[in-house]
């Protein structure tokens, strides 16, 4: 059974770009795999704490040896990786803010990686471990960040989630944009601005189909 992890990090719901594009992704993905199973996690109807010190010492301490207090700091980071390993495909919906991901994104990205889980160092090198899998990130910006555009430097979004995964093991992503949408904020109709957005993410949904292109 084909599984899709579908997770959306924007404080906005309703208003929320990113999350109307992956809500089309789902839709369609469900249609072209009606054996298919999704996975939902709203990382901003998720409680998720900070790293401490104490989680990093849970984390570094053998599995068999650590207390209950030192699993339980551990528990939600566990379902996350769980989430990550179960899943043959995801969809992760990321508004930029102030040119990076959203701090819940942050705390998600620091509790799924973890040594051991999903990378290791063997022998010294490491090695990432989230493998066979296949990402889009579906990402919404309200200016315009694309490449040779006076603020493409400005945009630290992609390249950090393409290099963290990659270091994770996910080399198959790829990135959709919807840039400019400040434009909604200023009489834009949303419509017309969503519709070739939401065409690109419908075709990318089947295109994708079980986890190979």
């Amino acid at each position: 059974m084909p599984t899709l992890l579908h997770i959306d990090s924007s404080p906005l719901y309703d208003r929320s770009v990113s999350r109307e594009l992956t809500k089309a992704f789902v839709t369609k993905w469900k249609a072209s795999h009606p054996d298919g199973m999704v996975v939902d996690r709203d990382l901003n109807a998720t409680a998720i704490s900070p790293i401490t010190a104490e989680w990093v010492g849970a984390v570094y301490t053998p599995e068999e040896a650590r207390t209950s207090e030192q699993k339980d700091l551990l528990s939600l980071s566990d379902t996350l990786i769980q989430e990550l390993q179960q899943a043959d495909e995801y969809v992760i919906g990321v508004p930029m803010h102030n040119f990076g991901v959203p701090s819940v994104l942050k705390l998600w990205i620091d509790q799924i990686s973890r040594v051991g889980k999903t990378f290791s160092y063997a022998e010294g090198i490491p090695k990432g471990l989230i493998i066979g899998k296949k990402a889009t990130f579906v990402i919404a910006t309200g200016g315009i960040y694309d490449a040779q555009t006076r603020m493409a430097s400005f945009n630290f979004v992609e390249p950090y989630l393409r290099s963290l995964f990659g270091f994770l093991g996910l080399t198959d992503a790829t990135f959709l944009t919807a840039g400019g949408t400040m434009a909604l904020n200023h009489g834009q109709d949303r419509d017309a601005f969503l519709a070739p957005h939401l065409q690109l993410v419908q075709t990318h949904a089947v295109t994708v189909e079980g986890g190979h292109a």
